[in-house]
């Protein structure tokens, strides 16, 4: 025990009913809640609401507005700013965090056999939409483009999440690089992406989850078929 309140059990399950409660909150209605409905959910306390928040913050369990910390941008693969992406289940509407948070919404949300991800192409606009399920990856010759190596993905992760996007071809991607100025980041199929989509968030609705630690996020990246120092693996 540090003596500091949020280190003990108290805190820390008062946090996890916050994750919990942002998560499910997202899950079932496309937004975030709010830090008074939070407080309602939870029943704690409206400044320890805020103080739980940050502190999931810090551990990258949800992301706050730099302007506003009572606003959750995301809570991957939540968002509740438009990144590019939107993503349509049965019943609900959800922006899409990015190319690989919006793969991965049917295999978190098990109610949603499949959803459907739309998007455009960053370099000419052309309309894009998938049927994402959990049984096989879509068809499509589109590819994905991430920018942002992941050593560096949370130096700015709404940035970073903001340009991993879906591209019509290779020749899309370049046209952009080129348009912006920009260095190549890691380009992907459909069917990679997919997969790298599918476990990822395994979990995360669930009480008690826990972030991957850093050696098991490269085995599983590198299970998936990604490679490079771009991942922090070999070539």
């Amino acid at each position: 025990m540090t003596g500091n309140i949020s280190d003990t059990p108290k805190a820390l399950h008062e946090r996890e009913r916050v994750r919990l409660a942002v998560y499910h909150g997202f899950a079932r209605t496309g937004r975030a809640p709010s830090v008074p409905e939070l407080a309602a959910l939870t029943e704690v306390t409206l400044g320890q609401v805020r103080q739980e928040l940050r502190a999931l913050h810090d551990r990258h369990d949800v992301v706050l507005d730099r302007q506003d910390n009572d606003r959750v941008v995301m809570a991957h693969p939540f968002a509740s700013v438009p990144l590019g992406f939107s993503v349509m289940g049965a019943h609900t509407l959800w922006w899409g965090g990015c190319a690989w948070d919006s793969f991965a919404m049917p295999h978190l949300l098990r109610d949603e056999p499949d959803v459907l991800v739309a998007t455009r192409c960053p370099a000419c606009d052309t309309p894009h939409a998938w049927v994402v399920g959990r049984d096989a990856p879509p068809w499509g010759g589109q590819v994905a483009h991430f920018l942002t190596p992941m050593r560096r993905a949370w130096d700015d992760v709404v940035h970073t999440c903001g340009n991993q996007r879906l591209f019509c071809s290779t020749a899309c991607v370049d046209t952009w690089l080129q348009r912006t100025g920009r260095e190549r980041g890691y380009v992907m199929d459909l069917g990679t992406l997919w997969r790298l989509a599918r476990d990822w968030y395994t979990g995360r609705l669930e009480p008690g989850y826990t972030r991957r630690d850093p050696a098991s996020a490269t085995a599983y990246i590198s299970e998936v078929g990604l490679h490079g120092s771009f991942w922090g693996l070999p070539d």
